[in-house]
């Protein structure tokens, strides 16, 4: 035996005990001032309880045993786990301030490094997040200029639907193109052909992207950054596409800074530079470049993947469910008939529309922990002192299926927002778009887009299934920050 292996040994060996002193200390301080939970080992904290093909799941079924609210070990690191609709409610709307950081998780301060608005805290996340809502609405968020937008982009993808023939294809690519045309005119002051070859490739790193997110390597990698950074995986497939689209934002963003008007700003970019050089002499001011890059990419992303997915599963309910397809159909030959565009105002009289919109959101459950929340500062919830920077999870999957509010939660069922009276009602356990401070920033937007262009898309066809209905499984095909449908094809014959 070498002078060096027992040396190896030892120093292994008080490596070990250092992290297991660690591990136990930072156990104990956290005792007396967090909620109760499962006990948790060394190192892997309470991950070997933790299903990565389902986490939330895992998750709901421990609150079943500790309660609402619970402490869960990520392996090192401990997170307050909120379940249900009472307690998340009371915790992002009644303690909203206290819950509105947003906790960087290794993956999220990988590729933002807390710029941005979805991925900032504090001060930084106020001036984006003010700037930003005020700035959509000025560009139609909600109103009528952006409806139009949405009719005319509903109109080029029932066009291209239309080109099919009626022969079989999968609808996903060309309701990912609709959708982030619609934030991308926004953002970028553009739309994009669907055959445009940027923008093939923008969608197929998106795609690749969103594929990543509805897996567990996005749970492995926060786990274990430092070993995951020197493995190979879909992980790293991400980080490089992000580097992509940063390279793309920043040449747009270049191209705009040459050309920008200050009295006539065309998108969010060039309103964004206007404040940046409005604010140069503020050093308190949050208006700089990777801000602006990080809230573009952020846009971007968010509003063309969400909506898309939201959108082609509902086609797949749809081609499953006939006699669900059938009811909308008859409710838009009531009410808008074939000869207009569908529109806004037409969503208060289609209660059947509006209910199995809602439905396919809640039933789908795209983003079923949420996006991390952090404490900002002590808080006193539900007798738990919980410490400030605190990570904290709202498993929204928890109101949407909550089995004590909806009659059949793991079942489609378009009745959960209709009344006796066949009405449309609402629900406090709907948290598609999260709830309180950190609430979505394009719910309306999204709200908008799904009544468009799902409205216009069965204006003129009826979707049917390659295989026999019964076979298509709406069960989510992967799971992980998102949840991601199974893959058809469809037919999309005229009416």
């Amino acid at each position: 035996m070498s002078f060096d292996e027992p040396l190896t040994t030892l120093l292994v060996v008080l490596l070990s005990v250092l992290l297991l002193a660690r591990f136990f200390q930072n156990n104990q301080r956290q005792k007396g001032r967090l909620p109760p939970g499962p006990p948790a080992l060394p190192i892997i904290g309470n991950l070997f309880q933790l299903d990565l093909k389902a986490p939330h799941k895992s998750l709901i079924k421990l609150s079943e045993q500790y309660g609402p609210v619970f402490t869960f070990w990520f392996s090192s690191f401990p997170a307050v786990v909120v379940c249900g609709t009472e307690a998340i409610r009371e915790a992002l709307i009644g303690h909203g301030h206290d819950f509105s950081g947003r906790y960087l998780l290794p993956f999220f301060e990988k590729i933002s490094d807390g710029y941005g608005v979805a991925f900032s805290s504090g001060e930084r996340w106020k001036q984006l997040r003010r700037f930003t809502l005020s700035t959509l609405r000025n560009f139609g968020m909600g109103k009528k200029s952006i409806e139009e937008r949405i009719q005319e982009e509903a109109q080029f993808l029932v066009t291209s639907f239309g080109d099919k023939k009626g022969q079989p294809f999968n609808p996903n690519f060309l309701v990912r193109s609709a959708t982030s045309n619609i934030i991308c005119s926004i953002t970028f002051g553009k739309r994009f052909d669907y055959e445009d070859k940027q923008f093939l490739w923008l969608m197929e790193l998106v795609a690749e992207s969103a594929r990543t997110f509805s897996s567990p390597w996005i749970q492995l990698y926060n786990n274990f950054p430092r070993i995951m950074d020197f493995l190979p995986g879909p992980h790293q497939k991400v980080f490089q596409n992000v580097t992509y689209l940063r390279s793309f934002l920043a040449k747009t963003i270049q191209s705009h800074k040459e050309t920008v008007q200050k009295d006539s700003p065309r998108d969010y970019i060039d309103c964004f530079l206007m404040k940046m050089d409005e604010d140069k002499d503020d050093l308190n001011s949050e208006f700089f470049q990777e801000n602006l890059l990080l809230t573009t990419l952020n846009l971007f992303l968010a509003g063309t993947e969400t909506t898309s997915t939201t959108l082609s599963w509902a086609l797949q309910i749809l081609a499953k469910y006939p006699e669900v397809q059938e009811k909308i159909h008859n409710e838009i030959d009531d009410v808008i008939g074939s000869h207009r565009r569908p529109a806004i105002e037409d969503r208060a009289k289609m209660r059947y529309t509006d209910a199995v919109i809602h439905e396919v959101q809640r039933y789908i459950d795209i983003a079923p922990l949420g996006v991390p929340h952090m404490t900002t500062s002590v808080v006193n919830f539900r007798g738990y002192l919980i410490p400030k920077g605190m990570l904290v999870i709202p498993v929204l999957s928890s109101a949407l299926k909550d089995n004590s509010h909806w009659e059949s939660p793991e079942s489609f069922n378009a009745n959960h927002f209709l009344d006796e009276n066949g009405c449309f009602k609402k629900s406090e356990n709907f948290m598609a778009f999260s709830a309180g401070k950190r609430m979505c920033l394009g719910e309306s937007l999204a709200r908008m887009e799904l009544f468009l262009f799902l409205t216009s898309l069965l204006q003129s066809f009826v979707f049917k299934p390659v295989i026999n209905r019964k076979d298509i499984d709406i069960s989510p095909a992967s799971t992980g920050i998102l949840v991601a449908p199974h893959v058809y094809e469809f037919y999309a014959v005229p009416r």
